[in-house]
């Protein structure tokens, strides 16, 4: 798990130290539209603009935070950018192509992604119009930004030599790793521990026996089982006698939330904010896929590949 999640953490920590050094303060926020709607549905397909994987987007979301992009659109981007980027798109519609279920998959995890993202950023902008930089630990908290005399912003420092601008990318950038990686350490020994205990043959069963009781069998094998986005599409195609729903319920929540996730969390807002992410994120979750396994029972499909049956 640390080998696959070392690189995105790494490129992730790269990308944090070149927006910090170059992006200047508030350029985002002029971009944006003015109302929040937009400007968090904006937020939630950044990850076109920067892919990232779950596992270095939490830096990046940092940075961009603390360059003016509004916390609303953060959160957006933070749960939609490691599903609605080309890489994971791409490794989705593979991973269920012989199934001969690839654009279903690809547009149900896009589009609940999509959904799920914009809800929960409206949420914490209600939430931050209430409790401001409070919900934020300080190193997350944006600084305050130097107006002149006309009230426009005014750049942050004198135009440095290049060799000492790329210092200050790479002294960012090893901060940011350091600071993360503590986190996605204590996450993986916990998400290897569960995997001792909790096998594929077991989640197969449920979904057998207990269709709606898959959905959150599999919510919660996406939070233990940690795996990164762009390689649980092929997880998941594994579990080849479970239905639609469940599978759907374990792409879309897993680059959400997960136990290395929840600790990296810690490091950039405070309780508060989380619980909201985590309680947002995992009803809107259970809802959808439940209605999407009754659309799909009402319709008459199965929701199994093909070929596939449940005995």
């Amino acid at each position: 798990m640390l080998w696959e999640a070392m690189p995105f953490v790494v490129l992730g920590a790269l990308v944090a130290g070149v927006l910090e050094e170059f992006l200047p303060q508030e350029f985002l926020t002029r971009l944006l539209p003015k109302s929040v709607l937009p400007a968090v549905m904006i937020g939630a397909v950044l990850g076109l603009l920067f892919p990232m994987c779950e596992c270095g987007i939490v830096v990046v979301m940092r940075r961009l935070l603390r360059k003016g992009l509004p916390l609303s659109c953060c959160i957006a981007y933070m749960l939609a950018g490691p599903i609605i980027n080309g890489v994971v798109i791409f490794s989705t519609w593979i991973a269920f192509r012989d199934h001969k279920i690839g654009p279903e998959m690809v547009g149900l995890r896009v589009g609940l992604a999509f959904v799920i993202a914009c809800a929960t950023g409206l949420i914490v902008h209600l939430q931050y119009k209430k409790y401001g930089n409070a919900l934020l630990t300080p190193l997350t908290a944006p600084p305050p930004v130097q107006v002149d005399d006309a009230n426009e912003p005014r750049i942050e420092r004198p135009r440095q030599p290049f060799m000492q601008r790329l210092g200050n990318i790479s002294s960012t950038a090893l901060h940011d790793f350091v600071d993360i990686m503590v986190f996605l350490i204590l996450g993986s020994v916990l998400a290897a521990l569960a995997r001792v205990y909790i096998t594929e043959q077991q989640i197969e069963v449920i979904s057998r026996d207990q269709p709606f009781l898959a959905i959150p069998a599999m919510m919660f094998l996406a939070v233990v089982m940690c795996l990164c986005s762009e390689a649980d599409a092929f997880v998941a195609a594994s579990f080849t006698k479970m239905h639609v729903s469940a599978k759907i319920a374990f792409l879309v929540l897993g680059p959400m939330l997960d136990l290395k996730l929840i600790l990296m969390y810690t490091r950039v807002f405070r309780l508060r904010l989380i619980v909201t992410i985590a309680t947002s994120v995992v009803i809107q979750v259970l809802v959808l896929c439940v209605a999407l396994h009754l659309i799909y029972q009402a319709s008459g499909w199965t929701g199994l590949p093909a070929g596939a049956t449940l005995k």
